[in-house]
């Protein structure tokens, strides 16, 4: 079976930035076509790194700025390192990079508790202001953890009655 060819001018919106009057930045922006250049600035000294950066599989080098403020480390580092050997648009990217991300709370939470300070979870979880603008949504989420948790716990005792 062909396939039916078209024109670029039937599409139904092609050419739309063709006149520079219709453009929502004109007469404000200056043209040049210095946008169809490309690179033609000097590149800016590599930013250096002496820790650990996960990169996507997906980049040939490093980009230009990353972060360093944390490195991977602990259980959510290691789901992070496995995570980066997957292509971007895969769900063995995204999926463990998420669940590391809530490995990650709990690790900091522990984190504190080893160095002696008891973090205030209804804080840090924004419980004041939801209670301030979304009070119901909040009272309902903290009793569906209630019967979750409650529901756990009965599981796991395995219903012995001491």
């Amino acid at each position: 079976m062909d396939k039916p060819t078209y024109h670029p001018a039937q599409i139904k919106g092609w050419g739309v930035d063709a006149d520079p009057k219709n453009d929502p930045t004109y007469p404000m922006k200056q043209r040049n076509d210095g946008e169809h250049e490309g690179y033609s600035w000097e590149r800016p000294r590599q930013q250096t790194s002496d820790i650990e950066i996960l990169q996507s599989n997906e980049r040939p080098n490093l980009t230009a700025v990353f972060g360093t403020s944390t490195p991977p480390a602990g259980l959510s580092g290691m789901l992070r390192r496995f995570a980066f050997k997957y292509s971007e648009s895969s769900y063995g990217h995204w999926l463990p990079l998420v669940l590391a991300d809530r490995v990650g709370v709990v690790e900091g939470i522990v984190d504190d508790l080893r160095r002696g300070h008891i973090p205030n979870i209804p804080e840090e979880l924004g419980w004041k202001a939801e209670w301030k603008h979304n009070r119901k949504q909040l009272v309902t989420r903290v009793l569906i953890g209630a019967v979750f948790t409650y529901a756990a716990l009965a599981y796991l005792r395995g219903g012995k009655d001491d």
